[in-house]
């Protein structure tokens, strides 16, 4: 396919990261994938997408992986919840990139969060985009969106941030902040949403030759 392209969008939480990303993916006239992929892990684990985040946020050991691969040898006769307990992040991560991959084969799209910045680090035809934004922008952006006070949006923002830094450091080995990982790194405290996705939907369009 001409012309195809990936963009990543990876984001702080509160930032409005997602929400942009969306807007550039109408823009330009491309999916973006972001619940779809969740719904597509749950399916696979039978397991919900408050258990799988919690999966993922757990930090990796190796002799943990270990055991479970050489477990799976012994799984017969086990119940599907003893199956679901055998489920750690590693696995999670490999099931959900080979989703991904499958997803952007045959078409252009937005990808948001996933860590989709790592699995297409070293594909040409990808765009990594990463949205930060200053506390205070963020706090009241989450205590708007989820009608709660100051002290628990700071609290969900905290705990949201540490989860995706463990997930991101257990299979990059380093952090999701390091801005070499990205084209470009974009502040968007105090800028209007719909401009931002317009300047990087222009960005985008120059780059790839898109009319």
């Amino acid at each position: 396919m001409e012309n195809r392209f990936i963009i990543t969008v990876n984001r702080e939480f509160g930032s409005g990261g997602r929400v942009i990303g969306y807007k550039i993916g109408e823009l330009l006239g491309v999916k973006v994938y972001d619940k779809a992929i969740l719904e597509k892990m749950t399916e696979e684990y039978k397991l919900s997408e408050e258990e799988l985040e919690k999966i993922k946020a757990k930090k990796v050991h190796w002799w943990d992986d270990f055991c479970n691969f050489y477990r799976q040898f012994d799984s017969f006769g086990k119940s599907a919840s003893e199956e679901m307990r055998m489920v750690t992040s590693l696995r999670l991560y490999h099931t959900e990139a080979a989703i991904i991959r499958s997803l952007v084969k045959q078409e252009s799209c937005v990808i948001i969060g996933r860590s989709a910045f790592h699995i297409f680090k070293d594909d040409p035809t990808a765009f990594k985009i990463m949205f930060i934004a200053n506390d205070e922008h963020r706090i009241k952006r989450v205590m708007k969106i989820h009608d709660m006070s100051r002290f628990e949006a700071m609290k969900m923002m905290k705990e949201a941030d540490e989860a995706r830094e463990t997930y991101t450091k257990n299979f990059s080995g380093t952090s999701r902040y390091d801005a070499r990982h990205y084209d470009l790194v974009v502040n968007v405290s105090g800028y209007d949403e719909d401009k931002v996705a317009k300047f990087i939907a222009d960005i985008i369009r120059k780059k790839y030759g898109i009319k």
